[in-house]
C-alpha cells in the first residue's frame, strides 16, 4: 500500500488524499510505479473522460510543442491504466503537445487510481494552475460538489481559495446562458461575471453583460449601474474638498484603478499617504480580499 503524496500538483491535494491509501500490487496487467518515470507509446495514451477544461489554447499547444522539439517533455505526465492502454490524469496539454511535435514516447509516471482520485486530481491540477476559464472552473467545482457530495469548505480547503471565492464561482453557474458563453470564450472577464451575478433578475444581467462589451465599462461601472437599478442612493452629506493632483498621482491613480476594477484614491503627502479603494457591495469586498489574499 501506498499512500498518496502531494507531488507537484499543489498543496490541496495533501488536504483531500491525506488519509486515502492506493493498492499498487494488483494485477492489472500493466507495470504500476509509484514514482518511477516510465516512456510509454503516445499512442496507448487517451485523455482523461473528466478533464474539466472544455477548450485547449492552439497557439500555446503549437508553443509547447516548439519547446518540446527542442527540450523534450520535462514534466512527466500523470496517467493510469484503462482498458485500452493508459488514461491521463494530469499533463493532457503536454500529452498534446507532445504529439503534434511528432514524439512517439513520452516519460509518464503510472499510478492506480479510483474514479473519485482521478477526478479530483485533474480538477485540481487545472484550477491550480488557472488553467481553466472561470465558466470551466465553477462547473468543475460544481462536479466536485454533485459528485462527490464534498461540501464548499472542504472544497475551499483543496484548492486553496476562500469559502467566498467558492461561492461566487458557484453562481456563475446560474447567469443566462448567453452570459455564461461570453466569459467561456474570454470575451467577458471573471470579474465583471461575479460582480453581475450579484445583480438580480437574469434580463439586468444580460443588460449589464452587453454594456461591458459596448461600453468598456468596469467592474466599478457594473457596481454603479447594480446601485442605480436597485434605488440604491448616496448617503447625503457634503463632499470633502479635493486637492489638486499632479498628473503622476492621477497616473498612478489610473493604473491602480485599472488593476483592481474599481476606483482608486491615492493621497500623498511630503512623507508618507494612503490608498483608499472603494467597494459597492459586499460581493465586490470579497473579489478585492481574494486578490489581496493571492497576493500572499
Amino acid at each position: 500500500m501506498a499512500s498518496v503524496k502531494n507531488r507537484g500538483l499543489g498543496k490541496g491535494l495533501e488536504a483531500l488524499f491525506n488519509d486515502i491509501e492506493i493498492d499498487l500490487s494488483g494485477d492489472t496487467g500493466h507495470r504500476i510505479h509509484s514514482d518511477r518515470v516510465t516512456l510509454l507509446n503516445i499512442n496507448d495514451i487517451k485523455p482523461n473522460e473528466n478533464q474539466p477544461r472544455t477548450s485547449f489554447d492552439e497557439e500555446k499547444i503549437l508553443e509547447l510543442s516548439q519547446s518540446i522539439e527542442v527540450h523534450g517533455v520535462i514534466q512527466p505526465i500523470l496517467v493510469r491504466p484503462s482498458a485500452y492502454g493508459y488514461e491521463i490524469v494530469a499533463g493532457e496539454r503536454r500529452w498534446r503537445a507532445a504529439r503534434k511535435a511528432g514524439l512517439r514516447e513520452v516519460p509518464c509516471i503510472v499510478r492506480e487510481m479510483t474514479e473519485q482520485q482521478n477526478m479530483l486530481i485533474a480538477l485540481i491540477e487545472n484550477i491550480q494552475r488557472e488553467d481553466l476559464n472561470p465558466i470551466e472552473e465553477a462547473r468543475g467545482i460544481r462536479k466536485m460538489v454533485d459528485a462527490f457530495e464534498l461540501t464548499q469548505e472542504q472544497i475551499a480547503k483543496s484548492l486553496g481559495k476562500s469559502r467566498s471565492y467558492i461561492t461566487n464561482s458557484l453562481r456563475l453557474l446560474k447567469l443566462p446562458s448567453q452570459v455564461i458563453d461570453m466569459v467561456a470564450s474570454g470575451t467577458l472577464s471573471g470579474g465583471h461575471a461575479r460582480s453581475i451575478a450579484g445583480m438580480e433578475g437574469q434580463k439586468r444581467q444580460l443588460e449589464a453583460a452587453r454594456r461591458c462589451l459596448e461600453s468598456g465599462w468596469t467592474v466599478r461601472d457594473v457596481e454603479k449601474f447594480a446601485r442605480e437599478k436597485s434605488g440604491t442612493k448616496n448617503a447625503p452629506g457634503k463632499r470633502a474638498a479635493r486637492r489638486e493632483k499632479n498628473q503622476e498621482i492621477r497616473t498612478i491613480e489610473e493604473d491602480l484603478k485599472e488593476i483592481f476594477g474599481t476606483r482608486v484614491s491615492l493621497n500623498h503627502g511630503a512623507k508618507k499617504g494612503k490608498i483608499e479603494i472603494e467597494y459597492f457591495s459586499r460581493d465586490e469586498l470579497e473579489r478585492l480580499i481574494e486578490m489581496f489574499n493571492r497576493l500572499k
